[in-house]
């Protein structure tokens, strides 16, 4: 027997996998109030690499044309040696089926602005600026008190707050993220004529440098090295700092390091690691997305598994089924996902580690195909 009554959501976070999940669940006739801690809405960083799965869910959420005109599809991926001479170009699996390109890159201020227009075209309520603060369960809901004095009550709350997420603690999970020991640098800058794809160069100056074509006219470039003590590196000498490291590489390289002028347009972050163990719930609150899980980028699918959690939690929310019954329904969706969350974070983290060890006989092409021929699977 169903639940006759209206279902309530309160999603926390209004990233990609709080946007998501909070369309979905919208489709479905779930009411959805959303609150997001910035007031501008905003993301940071400068490009994003959307593999075919990402592309998958962006699809199922009815935004697909519009990703598709704004980023750059591509099927292909190059390495090169740090000169930037290209010696193998490898076709890339198309994770999100053969009506998808295996690839795409974004902008990802252009990305979120998609997905919050998405989310305000489904009639979610959202709030800017606002946090929960409190959460008090029992058992028939959860009632959540906020930054700007309000309260409200809910059947369901859904954690999509990042990985720093202060949910995952206010329920009692302790799983904290771990950096792995690599950092990278990331500039958004005009795409140079002849860049169709993502070019990869392993070694060099840095562990890896690498560029992603983001739209017909802009790409991002990235460099990956170890991490350093982020208080000893002044924020008005990224460019600058970035502009030292790209000077080590050809081809492009030298384009795209004179482009390098604005130390407010460099993105530096550590790579970290992150896997909550056991169930992602506690009662009635959820999480999804980094608040559960993170890894580093060196298979480009953070996104995109944060974006599963959102299409995978909101498919199972929306059968028929009981919510006074939610404990087995959350308990189900953790199950349905550890597997395949698992397997990416490990090989993720795995692809950095080699590389740091300076193991040279590691199998990364073959640890890569053997990850992205699975996820190839429908989650």
């Amino acid at each position: 027997m169903t639940d006759p009554r209206p279902r309530n959501v309160l999603v926390i976070g209004g990233g990609a996998s709080g946007n998501a999940v909070t369309v979905l669940l919208r489709r479905a006739g779930t009411t959805v109030d959303l609150v997001e801690a910035q007031p501008d809405w905003n993301v940071l960083g400068s490009g994003i690499t959307l593999q075919g799965n990402a592309l998958r869910v962006l699809r199922e959420l009815g935004v697909w044309d519009k990703v598709c005109k704004t980023g750059y599809a591509f099927d292909s991926v190059g390495l090169a040696a740090p000169d930037g001479r290209v010696f193998h170009v490898q076709q890339g699996i198309r994770t999100g089926g053969e009506d998808l390109p295996a690839t795409a890159g974004m902008q990802r201020a252009q990305l979120q602005e998609i997905l919050c227009e998405a989310v305000r075209a489904s009639g979610a309520s959202v709030r800017l600026g606002t946090t929960a603060n409190e959460l008090i369960q029992d058992g028939t809901g959860v009632t959540v008190r906020f930054s700007d004095g309000t309260e409200g009550r809910y059947d369901l709350v859904i954690a999509a707050d990042g990985l720093n997420s202060a949910t995952r603690a206010m329920i009692g999970i302790s799983d904290k993220p771990e950096p792995t020991g690599m950092a990278i640098w990331r500039v958004a800058t005009h795409r140079p004529e002849g860049v169709e794809r993502s070019d990869l160069i392993y070694g060099g100056p840095c562990y890896i440098a690498g560029y992603c074509p983001t739209s017909q006219n802009t790409m991002y470039a990235y460099l990956v090295e170890a991490n350093r003590d982020r208080t000893a590196i002044d924020p008005a000498s990224y460019a600058e700092e970035m502009r030292r490291l790209a000077a080590g590489y050809g081809g492009v390289w030298p384009e795209i390091a004179a482009s390098i002028t604005d130390p407010a347009k460099v993105n530096y972050t550590w790579f970290h690691r992150l896997l909550v163990e056991g169930a992602w719930h506690r009662g009635r609150v959820v999480l999804i997305g980094d608040a559960a899980h993170a890894c580093p980028p060196t298979l480009a699918q953070g996104a995109a598994m944060s974006l599963e959690d959102a299409s995978v939690l909101a498919e199972m929310l929306s059968e028929e089924q009981d919510w006074r019954f939610l404990d087995a329904l959350l308990t189900g969706f953790y199950e349905r996902r550890i597997d395949r969350v698992r397997m990416v974070v490990e090989a993720s983290v795995q692809l950095g580690q080699w590389q740091l060890d300076g193991v040279r006989n590691a199998d990364m092409p073959g640890l890569m195909h053997r990850t992205m021929s699975v996820i190839k699977e429908t989650p």
